[in-house]
């Protein structure tokens, strides 16, 4: 029995991120490094509302792109 290196928190979301939007996960962060100064739930509505994403995907990459310090 092997073990596999699960990703664990937000990063769980990402392969499921980049199949449903088409995006690599760079080209997310890079949109909310330009969302600079918004709290934690503008930018997952902005996610939302803006780009088409559900709540759980743009909670997910807001969430990563806090915890790098961004």
């Amino acid at each position: 029995m092997t073990v596999q290196n699960k990703a664990k928190g937000p990063a769980s979301y990402f392969p499921s991120i980049e199949k449903t939007y088409g995006k690599p996960i760079d080209h997310w962060m890079e949109v909310l490094d330009a969302m600079n100064g918004m709290k934690h739930m503008e930018r997952v509505a902005a996610l939302k509302s803006v780009h088409g994403l559900g709540h759980g995907h743009a909670n997910a990459l807001v969430a990563h792109h806090r915890a790098r310090g961004e």
